[in-house]
């Protein structure tokens, strides 16, 4: 199957939309209260896409996964119950969903290995991104794609598992 990672355009919100609400009837599925309280939605996306960092992947140009990128910003992250890897620039990771057809075939890590080549491409050497505690697949994905558990950042008033993962500059 041919990937790619590129970013959302707003004609593309409704197929953005569909999928993530299928990641959030999966979290309820699987027992997570992530996602469960009104978060993410249609706003968060259209805001997302208005600020570039919307992101979708698709396979044979269908779009199969969304998530958020963003470069350097993230101010919840400044208050890290633990210590980050680096205090260097950094591209932070959210809203990873993938559509209920494609899940299981590891698409969250391939969104990874993509916002890593995003990341190298703009000279950052890290990746921060968190989930909720009863999130367990996105816990699994953070571990087998090299990620390092750094401590807990908070997200509406609610604890988060906080994962960075440092890239390796070229020689």
């Amino acid at each position: 199957m041919n990937y790619s990672f590129r970013k959302a355009t707003t004609s593309e919100i409704p197929a953005i939309w569909e999928i993530l609400q299928q990641a959030i009837l999966r979290r309820k599925a699987d027992g997570s209260n992530q996602w469960q309280d009104g978060y993410p939605n249609p706003e968060v996306i259209l805001a997302d896409i208005e600020k570039g960092i919307g992101f979708v992947l698709t396979a044979e140009e269908k779009i199969v996964g969304y998530s958020a990128v963003i470069m350097n910003d993230e101010p919840a992250y400044a208050a890290i119950e633990g210590k980050w890897l680096t205090n260097a620039d950094f591209v932070v990771v959210h809203r990873v969903a993938i559509a209920d057809k494609y899940a299981g075939k590891g698409l969250a890590k391939k969104i990874l290995e993509f916002i890593e080549e995003l990341a190298l491409d703009n000279n950052i050497y890290s990746i921060k991104a968190d989930t909720n505690f009863d999130n367990v697949a996105m816990m699994k994905t953070f571990e087998k794609s090299g990620y390092t558990y750094c401590g807990e950042v908070y997200f509406r008033a609610s604890p988060r598992k906080a994962y960075e993962k440092v890239l390796a500059r070229a020689a």
